[in-house]
């Protein structure tokens, strides 16, 4: 495993970490504690030292903070998030930050996250959503910085909204935060505009989530692919999305001369190329997964040119919307 450095923070991260959100079965239906537990393990053996949960996440901080304490030999740092009070996902224009991060439910929501995992503290504390509006408003700031100095964070974070990098640009050039938590990959390149120029202009460590696009980009969604009721995917990868998906992999295969099976670990070598990129993140719920993901850390970034080529398989959606 390599590591990078997390901004200006001084802490050595793997450059795969775990994304903790598919263990707590709070958006994707299949997930065992059982096979969490020995992926989360399998991952630290394999020297990731880096896991991302949230309090929306259902049993997942439970599951890393159980992890976490078992392996209190080994240095893995743990970063969680808090919902916005107001439950507006993601965050519009014209929202006050009284009402979305107000410091009494930031501590609460930290507190109820340190007693769930059983930790005594968090690496990383991030907002689950963010808008630049608020940059210099509210008391969140002052509210962070006194949980800095108890330690109960080290550092503060935002996770920005699905494809809206620019969305953070004031927050990272006020100095203010310490990482961000971005949306970037093959399809969705925008944070590559500016974002992550400007987190390397001003110390911000860029966690990277949805590097495999939920799926998209592992070569196993095509036309005739569904999911189970309550899945998330079933609504990410609804009507004819598949079948575009499909397309897409499948004109990016062909470019490249690689098999179906092989983008994956081209999707994730593309995110690690970019030097802004602190760690990258991928959904991991099984030891199959993590095997596969971890291996990609050899240091064999991508060439100029198959960048190049990548460049040209932007394609800009929002499967929210």
């Amino acid at each position: 495993m390599r590591y990078r450095e997390l901004g200006r923070s001084g802490l050595s991260v793997s450059e795969i970490g775990y994304g903790a959100w598919g263990i707590g079965e709070s958006g994707w239906v299949g997930a065992t504690e059982d096979e969490s537990l020995r992926a989360l393990h399998r991952a630290i053996d394999r020297g990731v030292n880096f896991i991302d949960t949230a309090r929306g996440y259902g049993e997942s901080e439970r599951i890393v903070g159980q992890v976490v304490r078992e392996r209190a030999g080994d240095q893995v740092y743990v970063a969680t998030k808090v919902p916005p009070k107001n439950g507006i996902w993601p965050a519009p224009d014209g929202l006050d930050p009284a009402d979305t991060f107000p410091g009494a439910h930031i501590r609460d929501s930290l507190e109820t996250s340190l007693r769930v995992s059983g930790l005594d503290h968090f690496d990383v504390l991030q907002f689950h959503v963010w808008s630049d509006e608020w940059v210099g408003r509210g008391d969140w700031l002052e509210t962070i910085a006194e949980l800095k100095q108890q330690g109960k964070i080290r550092l503060f974070g935002v996770s920005i909204n699905d494809h809206q990098p620019d969305n953070a640009l004031a927050l990272v050039r006020s100095g203010v935060v310490d990482t961000v938590q971005v949306i970037y990959n093959i399809f969705d390149q925008a944070p590559a505009d500016a974002l992550l120029p400007a987190c390397q202009e001003h110390g911000v460590g860029v966690i990277v989530r949805v590097a495999l696009d939920e799926g998209g980009l592992t070569g196993r969604i095509t036309a005739g692919t569904t999911f189970p009721e309550g899945d998330f995917r079933s609504r990410y990868f609804r009507d004819g999305r598949p079948a575009q998906v499909e397309q897409h992999v499948n004109a990016i295969t062909a470019e490249l001369g690689i098999a179906p099976d092989e983008i994956a670990e081209t999707a994730l070598r593309y995110v690690l190329s970019a030097p802004a990129v602190s760690t990258v993140i991928p959904g991991m719920r099984t030891v199959r997964n993590v095997e596969r993901n971890t291996a990609v850390s050899d240091g064999h970034l991508l060439t100029d040119g198959r960048l190049t080529l990548l460049a040209k398989h932007r394609w800009q959606r929002n499967f929210y919307a």
